[in-house]
């Protein structure tokens, strides 16, 4: 386990202050959002109830963004195949933004293999990687690992349950009963998953390691290494699910696996203090790592607030312009597969 990354309120303060009073980009007029322009979100929430799509799209092209990456789009619960209201969404805005003047924003899907909380099967990989979708998720909120660490929502397994109910953290035997889990009784991969590895890196597509625990990450990047994939990441390595070391990180970059810091991490939900994000940085090294937005849930800002918050924060404790530019544009890109940015 990490160091907590919650630093206590009174040495925050002494941290945060010389950043708050000295980081001054500008100006800021309401609703522009500065500061994001090219910047690409790779990973950002837009399904059934969360923020829509395309009014985000539109947000992101004003403020002259390049992209994002809809970890979700539309309906989960629906058709498999996000690539369908993602068309729409790309439609829409190109006629949006021819009539306006503006540039449209890149957009993606992605796709989570457990999203239904069916097991992978590669007909299903296949047809969405020929669809379009950009980036693979391996279990997330389904995962034992989530069930285990904040409890999860009963109508995901018993359709007859409240939709609102919410279960308290499980004991790990219900959570493995319940939920995925990546190794087998040998500590390796399952068949299936070690599959969905083997077709991200035929099709070249981003890999992003879920809510997996420490002894599937490893197992994971064993198998990256391997397989030569060379865009895989690892969402929110501070959260209570990934909780890395930035010992752990480093180790990874080595392994060529992109560090993911999100602005969920830094949201009064987590409350990682934006310093330890700011050092982890430092000491895993720019080249090796990426901001995004994990937004979408109403309690949070629009993903392109998102990603202003996370940049400032990061520009305002000493990231350099060009330093930004790997974490908020090039990195992304080669993520995203947007060859006009890498």
């Amino acid at each position: 386990m990490s160091l907590d990354p919650a630093t206590p309120t009174r040495e925050r303060c002494v941290t945060s202050y010389p950043a708050r009073r000295t980081y001054s980009p500008g100006a800021v007029f309401p609703p522009e959002v500065p500061s994001v322009r090219n910047a690409i979100d790779i990973h950002c929430h837009a399904h059934n109830g969360q923020q829509d799509a395309l009014a985000l799209a539109k947000l992101a092209s004003i403020n002259g963004m390049s992209g994002i990456l809809y970890k979700t789009i539309g309906s989960i619960t629906g058709p498999d195949n996000p690539t369908v209201p993602l068309q729409a969404v790309r439609a829409e805005l190109a006629r949006y933004c021819d009539e306006n003047d503006l540039q449209p924003i890149d957009c993606w899907a992605g796709w989570g293999v457990t999203r239904d909380n069916r097991p992978p099967t590669l007909d299903r990989l296949k047809t969405n990687i020929v669809d379009g979708i950009a980036g693979v998720w391996l279990p997330v909120a389904n995962h034992a690992n989530t069930y285990f660490k904040v409890g999860g929502k009963p109508i995901w397994w018993d359709k007859t349950a409240d939709p609102k109910a919410h279960t308290e953290p499980m004991p790990w035997d219900e959570a493995l009963k319940l939920g995925f889990y990546m190794l087998d009784e040998h500590g390796k991969l399952k068949p299936e998953f070690k599959e969905v590895l083997h077709v991200v890196a035929d099709k070249n597509v981003a890999l992003f390691f879920g809510h997996a625990t420490h002894d599937e990450i490893f197992e994971i990047a064993d198998m990256v290494v391997k397989l030569g994939i060379k865009r895989a990441v690892i969402d929110h390595p501070f959260s209570p699910f990934i909780d890395l070391s930035i010992a752990q990180m480093k180790q990874l970059a080595d392994a060529g696996i992109f560090m993911n810091f999100t602005y969920d991490e830094i949201s009064p939900l987590l409350g990682v203090d934006p310093a330890i994000i700011y050092r982890a940085i430092r000491e895993v090294g720019s080249e090796h790592c990426t901001l995004s937005s994990d937004a979408g849930e109403p309690l949070f800002p629009n993903s392109v607030e998102c990603m202003r918050l996370i940049r400032g924060y990061m520009e305002a404790f000493g990231m350099t312009g060009p330093e930004l530019e790997t974490l908020c544009v090039k990195n992304p890109a080669f993520i995203a597969g947007s060859a006009s940015l890498m």
